[in-house]
């Protein structure tokens, strides 16, 4: 099982030839839903497209100008999903994103650094990883990881990077034994032919079918993200590496310059005007609650002050929020008059309650909370629900009024 793009990882373009090409249905996820794709199965006599394992995901590339995004391993042979088909003994070229590759190359070799570093150092080995989109992660096998650890382990990997250490791939067979000092969690049930070791000079080989870089320079840099709790007493170490810590830095500044703006000071400054601005505002949002229901309870008066008192009173206050129409319905303590309470902006969702005589709420309730868009649910006097379009509430009025006549 080794293919050309395990032979030599930074190949680009490959010449091949199709060695079958079979209809197939491909099951598989596009923005978040279940597919299933009209292909076919395509198997080359080499590829540098490589198909996922090692926690690495496939390649995606070309076979002549037909797009590949699916390339999965059975035994020793590589099959590509095409959507289109080719014909057996046809002469392709293969075409590798390099972007996604080279990504990929640096998370994985990376992704062997760290975990042989924190072994080497802290006695942590790696139970597993994971290659992700945007951020990758391994699972160390301890409860915790202190910060210091982290920060240390940080440095030692990047000095290995500055070090420019040699990353080497040596393949074993039946006439070479693997040796008895390479790291492995086992091959899969399916594996078939030569095993192929990474190595980092002068720190391990592991046995591995990925794409890796050729010197731990290319990496660039690495950063350890965050650590947090996993499953069965673990630690999953968040991490990026090369390219991903440069788009992330970007970001990062980018975010800051705006933050600079916004703030009307500089990057320094950002923590202790954010923390007085949170302070401001929790001193205002108390003083806002203070005068709600200050106003819930005076409208409630107004309301029972009222001769002949009204059949139904319908209220709507953007600002307000659940404890005021608690406050008012306590208040008004008077079942006998029904009431359309709602809060949240006027053109959009918000949520209301609906209280009132038993009969009238399980009868007007769920029609009232039809018209608003929303879910809702009731039990005595009282329903109440989260809506979707309070400026349909002129109609859910009208209801109320109509059952009045």
């Amino acid at each position: 099982m080794v293919f050309a793009c395990q032979n030599d990882s930074f190949l680009k373009q490959f010449d091949s030839t199709v060695v079958s090409c079979k209809e197939k249905q491909l099951k598989t996820v596009t923005d978040g839903k279940k597919v299933t794709l009209n292909g076919y199965d395509v198997i080359l006599n080499d590829t540098i497209l490589f198909p996922e394992g090692g926690g690495q995901p496939c390649d995606h590339g070309f076979i002549n100008d037909r797009r590949i995004e699916n390339v999965r391993r059975e035994g020793a042979t590589a099959v590509h999903f095409s959507e289109s088909p080719f014909k057996e003994g046809e002469r392709v070229s293969v075409v590798i994103d390099w972007k996604r590759r080279f990504d990929h190359m640096q998370q994985h070799s990376g992704q062997h650094l760290i975990t042989a570093v924190a072994d080497k150092e802290y006695g942590y080995s790696t139970t597993s990883w994971w290659l992700g989109k945007e951020i990758s992660h391994i699972e160390l096998d301890t409860p915790s990881i202190k910060n210091e650890e982290i920060q240390q382990l940080e440095e030692i990997v990047n000095e290995y990077i500055r070090n420019s250490t040699p990353v080497t791939v040596n393949t074993y067979g039946e006439q070479n034994p693997i040796p008895k000092e390479v790291r492995t969690r086992g091959l899969p049930d399916d594996h078939v032919g030569d095993v192929r070791v990474v190595t980092i000079e002068g720190l391990e080989n592991n046995m591995c079918c990925g794409t890796h870089v050729t010197n731990l320079s290319q990496l660039q840099v690495i950063k350890l993200v965050r650590a947090e709790k996993g499953k069965k007493g673990k630690v999953n170490l968040e991490f990026l590496v090369g390219g991903r810590v440069m788009r992330q830095m970007a970001t990062m500044y980018n975010r800051e310059q705006s933050l600079s703006n916004l703030l009307k000071n500089s990057p320094a400054g950002h923590v202790e005007q954010v923390d007085k601005l949170q302070k401001s505002l929790k001193a205002a949002n108390k003083n806002l609650q203070t005068v709600l229901k200050d106003l819930a309870a005076c409208t409630a008066r107004e309301l029972l002050s009222q001769s002949p008192r009204p059949k139904y009173y319908c209220l709507h206050r953007k600002e307000a929020d659940s404890d005021f129409m608690s406050i008012f319905i306590n208040e008004v303590n008077c079942p006998e008059i029904l009431l359309l309470l709602t809060i949240g902006d006027e053109m959009g969702a918000g949520q209301l309650v609906f209280h009132g005589t038993p009969e009238i709420v399980s009868h007007l309730g769920p029609q009232i909370c039809e018209v608003l868009e929303g879910k809702g649910a009731g039990k005595g006097q009282k329903y109440q629900a989260k809506v979707k379009s309070l400026n349909h509430r002129s109609k859910a009025i009208e209801l109320i009024e109509k059952y009045f006549e």
